[in-house]
C-alpha cells in the first residue's frame, strides 16, 4: 500500500513541473520583420559561385576571415576578433580597487561573426545545362547577419548579441552590389 502512495505521490509531482509552452512562444516580434527587410537584398544572378566569391572578397576586404563556405548551398561563414575595452569599464575598476575592493573583470575582446546565406528565387530560362561563356540569368536573395560574442577579462561571456545597425548592413551591400558587377563583368 505504501508504494502505491509513493508512486501516485510522485507520478503527481511530476505532473505538477510539466510547464507549458507560454501562446505567443512562436510568434515574431514587431521587429523581425525590419531586420530581415534590413539584411536581405535581391540580386539580378543565381550563380552561387560568382556572388559568393564577391561576398567572400568583400568581407575579406571588411577584415574577416572565411571560416566556411559552401558554394552548393550558397553558404559562407566569416569572423575577425577585435578589441573590445570600454574606458569606462576600465576607470570603473581602477575605481573599485583604489578603494580597497577587487576590480571586477572588464570587457576584453569581441568576436564578430557573419553568415551569408543565398537562395535562387527564380529559376535559369536555360533548360540546357549553362556553359562557362553563358551570363547567368534569374534572379537570387541574399541575407546576411552580422552577431558579436564580447569576453571580459576572466574569459566569461558578457555579451551576446545580433547587430542591428542598419548602416552596417548598408555598407556592405553596397559593397557586395559593387562587387557582383565586377565579378560578373570579369573585371
Amino acid at each position: 500500500m505504501r508504494q502505491v502512495f509513493l508512486i501516485c505521490l510522485s507520478t503527481f509531482l511530476l505532473a505538477a513541473c510539466h510547464a507549458s509552452i507560454p501562446k505567443d512562444a512562436l510568434q515574431l516580434s514587431p521587429e523581425s520583420l525590419a531586420d530581415r527587410q534590413m539584411q536581405t537584398r535581391r540580386f539580378e544572378t543565381n550563380n552561387n559561385q560568382t556572388m559568393l566569391s564577391a561576398a567572400g572578397a568583400v568581407l575579406q576586404d571588411l577584415g574577416f576571415t572565411l571560416d566556411e563556405s559552401e558554394s552548393a548551398l550558397g553558404i559562407l561563414v566569416g569572423s575577425k576578433r577585435r578589441d573590445a575595452t570600454s574606458g569606462g569599464q576600465v576607470a570603473g575598476a581602477i575605481l573599485i580597487a583604489l578603494l580597497g575592493g577587487p576590480p571586477p573583470p572588464v570587457d576584453k575582446e569581441q568576436l564578430v561573426r557573419v553568415s551569408m546565406v543565398m537562395r535562387e528565387i527564380t529559376p535559369s530560362s536555360s533548360v540546357e545545362p549553362a556553359k562557362a561563356t553563358d551570363k547567368p540569368s534569374g534572379q537570387s536573395i541574399v541575407r546576411v547577419t552580422f552577431q558579436r560574442v564580447i569576453v571580459d577579462t576572466a574569459n566569461h561571456v558578457t555579451r551576446a548579441e545580433q547587430i542591428v545597425d542598419p548602416e552596417i548592413y548598408k555598407e556592405f551591400f553596397d559593397k557586395l552590389s559593387q562587387s557582383v558587377f565586377l565579378e560578373a563583368h570579369e573585371i
